[in-house]
């Protein structure tokens, strides 16, 4: 079966299970775990941030990173897209008590203006603005990147008003990649970033904040509090080590990968894929006048795993181990789904 569901499917590998196996570890609580203060170390250093906290999830990572600069009756502003916001559980009004202002864009990139426009004034009624989120990565526009010279105009305006900025990091490497810049560039405008290692990094479980040392003291209390302190969390730390120097410098393929894949499937009549958007190892498609569990079902039966990320629109994600023999067959199944459903429709 090739699963293209997502790339939180990876597993992990010999080596990776041999450094899990092999790690030194201690208590977390008591902060006495040696990979897990290596691993918080090496990714404050990667990150050019001055500490790091490991999380339990990338939804633990973003909501506590919120509470840290939205507090009662505060405001969010993010993408009407954002993960935050779609699949986060309402999470940002239940822990930082805070809502979330939605701004629409084409790809990710809140307009300037726009987000301008939803900076409240400072009346007594309205909600205080109080953070700027950015996903970078952008999971339901389809992988696309924030370019950093974006960012930095997003940066300027949250100065300007007072606002501090946090990066949903989930798919940060690969916004590296597909950027050419390193994790520090990436990372130089936020206030806190959320990184997740459990997606194309290929570990198993785990997320870090990156902020400075008093917010990160306060996130562990965060951290604490709902439930995500870890005793010998050594073992999944060795896994994120071994990520960053195994896995990590695989990604740039998975993005040529889902290139190919995305180029194949729009030679298809019936398959729509806007190429531009394609820019990192997501890659997002429609097919127009067939039913999305339709499409899923007979992959499926083909030995093909995918899924919709939003009505009409399917989503194949590439990681390091999907190898270009599978891309290929996964191509090919979608395209055989596809012209088999459209001849169906038209002979009837």
């Amino acid at each position: 079966m090739i699963d293209l569901r997502s790339d939180t499917f990876t597993t992990p590998d010999d080596g990776m299970r041999e450094a899990m196996a092999r790690a030194p570890v201690g208590d977390d609580v008591y902060g006495e775990d040696p990979s897990l203060n290596a691993l918080q170390d090496r990714m404050a250093e990667l990150f050019g941030m001055e500490a790091a906290l490991f999380v339990p999830s990338g939804t633990m990572g973003n909501q506590v990173s919120i509470a840290l600069h939205a507090s009662t009756g505060d405001e969010v502003i993010a993408d009407a897209d954002a993960h935050i916001f779609h699949y986060e559980n309402a999470a940002t009004a239940v822990i930082a008590r805070s809502q979330i202002h939605g701004v629409k864009s084409e790809s990710g990139a809140m307009a300037i203006d726009d987000v301008r426009a939803a900076i409240r004034p400072s009346a007594y009624y309205y909600p205080r603005t109080a953070l700027i989120a950015v996903e970078n990565s952008h999971n339901r526009h389809g992988g696309t990147v924030i370019p950093l010279e974006h960012v930095a105009q997003l940066h300027a305006l949250a100065q300007e008003h007072g606002i501090a900025m946090h990066c949903d990091g989930a798919r940060i490497w690969n916004a590296c990649a597909a950027l050419e810049c390193t994790p520090q560039q990436a990372a130089q405008y936020f206030d806190t970033i959320s990184v997740c290692m459990s997606k194309g990094a290929g570990a198993p479980v785990g997320s870090l904040i990156l902020s400075s040392r008093t917010r990160i003291e306060q996130a562990r209390r965060w951290r604490k509090m709902l439930g995500g302190g870890m005793r010998q969390a050594g073992i999944l730390a060795a896994a994120a080590l071994y990520a960053l120097d195994h896995v990590v410098p695989k990604i740039p393929a998975d993005h040529v990968r889902a290139r190919r894949f995305a180029e194949r499937l729009s030679k298809v009549e019936g398959i729509s894929v806007d190429l531009e958007r394609v820019q990192t190892n997501l890659v997002a498609f429609q097919v127009p006048g067939i039913e999305d569990a339709s499409v899923v079902q007979a992959c499926t039966a083909r030995g093909l795993l995918i899924a919709p990320i939003k009505s009409g629109t399917l989503r194949c994600v590439f990681y390091h181990q999907i190898s270009d023999e599978m891309a290929i067959a996964a191509s090919d199944i979608i395209t055989h789904v596809v012209t088999e459903r459209r001849n169906a429709k038209f002979a009837t």
